[in-house]
């Protein structure tokens, strides 16, 4: 009977090694500042979110597209220890559908500079990793409202997150009129266009973080800040490189080739701020339908 209970215990206590280490490395790797970043990683384990061995995993970062992923690598066993790279893991290899890149999304969250106590809204919520990682930052005093379109996968999540109170769970759209007003807006799927919704949701000193990209293309992870004082010069700057499964949501193809253009001259870290009116001047990097971004800061 004694030997049945250590089993157990002795798995978790190599998961949770490998999870400090993992966190500590993700951390270092990602440049996050916050020593909040490393405790959450370490005290979110991936197991539950990954589900059941053997997983695949693929070892690419952010500077890729869709048309060169090398592959998924399937790990030979349970062991925890395939679990705690820093890998995207596949949810549905089919679709490519994955837990993304943990350093990326470490400095993302660093960069979005999330406070105990704050409400988050977070769009593409998948089987709710990245969402502990945030339920953890806010703490039992602040409320993450978690949107997954895919049923499947929202079902997963709300299992994932069942004994984090402090969660929401909606299984549709994050992009809707009806959002709840927030102080942070982190979006893990791809956009042509920042949506109006995520810009009305944030409370005045919000931040919104997305990726502006083409289609299934490499973009960038925009963060944007709503004045408190309120005005229509919003400060932006991008915080990586990257590209998500596209949003289901309005994407605009012409939008999209022109996007992909401008990210290939490779000047996108000039970028200071967002205008949602007026018209472009010489400051402007890239023009959207009623938006557009600009080199002189807010």
């Amino acid at each position: 009977m004694e030997g049945d209970e250590q089993e157990p215990r002795a798995a978790a206590d190599r998961s949770a090694k490998l999870r400090a280490f993992f966190a500590r490395f993700v951390a270092a790797r990602s440049g996050a500042r916050d020593p909040r970043i490393e405790e959450a990683f370490a005290a979110v384990p991936r197991e539950p979110f990954a589900g059941p061995a053997p997983w695949s995993v693929l070892p690419v970062g952010p500077w890729f597209t869709r048309l060169s992923w090398p592959g998924y690598v399937q790990a030979p066993d349970d062991d925890p220890a395939f679990l705690y790279q820093d890998v995207l893991v596949a949810l549905d290899p089919a679709r490519g559908i994955n837990i993304g890149e943990p350093s990326l999304h470490a400095r993302c969250l660093d960069c979005l500079a999330v406070r105990e106590g704050e409400a988050v809204l977070h769009v593409g919520a998948g089987s709710g990793y990245y969402t502990a990682i945030l339920a953890h930052l806010v703490g039992p005093g602040g409320r993450v409202h978690a949107f997954e379109i895919d049923p499947d996968l929202a079902a997963r999540a709300g299992s994932n997150l069942a004994a984090m109170p402090w969660v929401e769970l909606r299984a549709r759209s994050g992009i809707a009129a009806d959002l709840p007003k927030v102080d942070a807006v982190y979006v893990n799927a791809g956009i042509t266009q920042p949506s109006w919704t995520w810009l009305d949701a944030l409370r005045p000193g919000g931040r919104l973080l997305f990726p502006l990209q083409p289609e299934g293309g490499l973009g960038g992870m925009l963060l944007v800040q709503k004045p408190r004082e309120g005005g229509t010069t919003w400060p932006a700057h991008f915080v990586s490189r990257a590209t998500f499964i596209a949003c289901q949501g309005r994407q605009d193809e012409q939008t999209g080739r022109e996007l992909a253009a401008a990210f290939v001259r490779g000047d996108w870290p000039a970028v200071k701020s967002l205008r949602l009116d007026g018209k472009p001047d010489a400051t402007c990097w890239f023009k959207g339908a009623d938006w557009w971004l600009s080199t002189e800061a807010a």
